[in-house]
């Protein structure tokens, strides 16, 4: 805004002599004509804040009696009057001005995609609620055994998958040694095909029972004589384990069971039968053999032997791979197997989001200024199934439109003063958190969003109207003089019984007065900041338009009349004539 005054101050033309002043006597144009200067001077108050400027002065101008008709094609006499002001003291804001509707800092709508019917609600409007916070409870029954079906494909699919990869690196069950190998390198084996024998433990049992024998005629470690039926000769064991107590047969006779234990020869099996010498005792009957545990480790997918290395003997542990199919058909097995699983792990998340879905939670912390639904209602999931709107009121947030000429002099962390009518009396204050640099253009001007954060927002509420000022700049207890009384050049018209006329320009002036240079700071929309070439108790003094005469007549503005000013079309304007017939607003001229 600064800116601009000062723009409009730059081009505000000289102030017109005095009636009686001779035409000889005044000093001599030396810059843009007098025609070219006012369509400058047009053009500038036609955009941003000087249209303001344009339509407050038409209006003064009007009211005052200083608008002046007379007839066409007669004269316009004119008489020029000062505005005289002292140098004083005060307190300058430069601010930017415009209006906006309070919103809060953040708001959501909660809405489901689910349908059903609702079991429970924790709230009521105008609750406090948290993030995440139960809102409500939808009937989730078919969602839950969906979710089921779906837990018990994906172990399926799980259990298929580890099976396939089984199949293509077989491992040992348990550990023991390799009693038998059926295969060798580079064979091609179909499912089912045998690929080696591991025996856990190379002893063979055996219980036998001994008639008319007490428990205490055995011990631990006493040699045993073993006679199997269908092996020629004997094999000796070691007795391991004695009852200790008595049974009797089915004759009556009481008897003793010693367990015996031998190595295996390598071809005797549970199907053989055995009887023993002990001492001075022979067994009872033919005892059952006992083998120790064995497992045959078969293929059960299609392929070629690879990675097999295992040979009679060799110690092997329960984990240990025996070997690797290769081929299409395992490996397709294993492809197959993993999609599988991909698939229903898809649909197991799915329906775990789907279930959750009937839990509706809050999305943000803040107040429940609306609920549309409650326990017992049936609803239908979809984009316009409103539940409730909860607002984030730990602040509130404003938008001012600021003008493409005075958007450079906004930044973020600049001081915001707010007033609103419904709050009579209190300003508040606020902070500019974002300048958008996406603009918009609307009848050649463009304007910029700026973002407003209010946290003190006692007494205001969402959707109120506001009226809020940027602070660009202020100066405290500074010298200052009207803004209209700066002309082109920084110079200002002062009674020559001034302190500072001491310091006159050597440049022609109304009688009375002298010009003066200054400098100048802060403005607002009335003062200008004098940083030198003035002091306390000078008089300045400025153009103040005046007339006399008939009824028809010219406009007389500074000095000069309307009828002046050279021919320049409204369209060819800056930005041309607003709409609706209004003149533009804006901040004052200088005229």
């Amino acid at each position: 805004m600064h800116n601009e005054a000062n723009e409009q101050r730059a081009d505000t033309l000289a102030p017109a002599e005095p009636a009686h002043v001779p035409a000889e006597s005044a000093p001599v144009p030396t810059g843009p004509s007098r025609g070219q200067r006012i369509r400058g001077i047009f053009q500038r108050l036609l955009r941003g804040k000087g249209r303001k400027a344009v339509a407050l002065l038409l209006v003064v101008a009007i009211a005052g009696g200083v608008v002046i008709w007379r007839g066409r094609g007669q004269t316009a006499a004119a008489v020029t009057e000062y505005q005289e002001a002292p140098v004083e003291r005060r307190s300058i804001t430069d601010a930017l001005s415009a209006s906006g509707t309070l919103e809060p800092a953040d708001s959501y709508t909660v809405n489901t995609l689910v349908s059903g019917e609702i079991l429970s609600d924790t709230f009521e409007k105008g609750d406090q609620v948290t993030e995440g916070q139960l809102l409500y409870t939808i009937d989730s029954s078919n969602a839950s055994s969906s979710l089921t079906q779906s837990q018990n494909s994906y172990s399926q699919a799980q259990t298929s998958y580890q099976q396939a990869v089984k199949a293509k690196y077989p491992e040992a069950d348990l550990s023991g040694t390799v009693s038998e190998v059926y295969v060798n390198e580079g064979d091609s084996v179909s499912a089912g095909t045998q690929l080696l024998k591991i025996v856990a433990d190379e002893n063979i049992y055996i219980d036998f029972s001994f008639t008319y024998a007490d428990s205490d005629d055995f011990y631990i470690g006493q040699t045993a004589t073993v006679f199997i039926n269908g092996f020629e000769g004997t094999l000796t064991g070691k007795v391991t384990a004695v009852s200790s107590s008595s049974a009797a047969v089915s004759t009556g006779v009481p008897l003793t069971t010693v367990r015996v234990r031998l190595t295996n020869p390598g071809l005797v099996t549970s199907d053989y039968t055995a009887s023993a010498v002990i001492g001075s005792y022979s067994s009872y009957g033919q005892a059952a053999v006992k083998v120790g545990a064995s497992s045959v480790i078969t293929a059960e997918a299609s392929g070629k032997v690879s990675g097999f290395n295992w040979l009679v003997g060799d110690t092997i542990s329960s984990g240990d791979r025996i070997c690797t199919l290769t081929g299409d058909s395992v490996d397709n097995q294993i492809e197959n197997a993993r999609i599988s699983v991909s698939n229903a792990s898809t649909s197991l998340e799915n329906a775990q989001e789907n279930l959750e879905d009937y839990s509706i939670t809050a999305p943000i912390s803040g107040t429940v200024v609306t609920k549309t639904a409650k326990a017992g209602d049936k609803i239908e999931g979809g984009s316009n199934s409103t539940l409730c709107v909860i607002y984030d009121l730990s602040y509130l947030e404003m938008t001012m439109a600021i003008d493409e000429l005075d958007i450079s002099s906004v930044e973020v962390g600049q001081e915001v003063r707010i007033t609103a009518d419904a709050v009579e009396g209190k300003t508040y204050t606020g902070v500019v958190t974002e300048v958008s640099v996406a603009g918009t253009t609307s009848g050649g001007i463009t304007t910029y969003p700026v973002t407003v954060r209010i946290d003190d927002t006692d007494g205001l509420l969402p959707g109120m109207n506001v009226d809020a000022e940027i602070v660009v700049s202020s100066a405290e207890d500074v010298l200052a003089i009207p803004s209209a009384a700066v002309n082109r050049g920084d110079t200002v018209l002062i009674t020559a019984d001034s302190p500072s006329a001491a310091n006159a320009l050597d440049q022609e002036a109304p009688e009375d007065y002298v010009y003066v240079a200054v400098e100048t700071g802060t403005s607002d929309d009335s003062y200008i900041e004098i940083t030198s070439g003035l002091q306390e108790g000078d008089t300045v003094a400025y153009l103040q338009a005046a007339g006399s005469g008939g009824s028809d007549g010219a406009m007389m503005m500074g000095g000069m009349a309307m009828g002046e000013m050279p021919s320049m079309p409204m369209g060819d304007m800056p930005g041309g004539m607003p709409s609706g017939g209004g003149m533009p607003s804006g901040g004052p001229g200088g005229f």
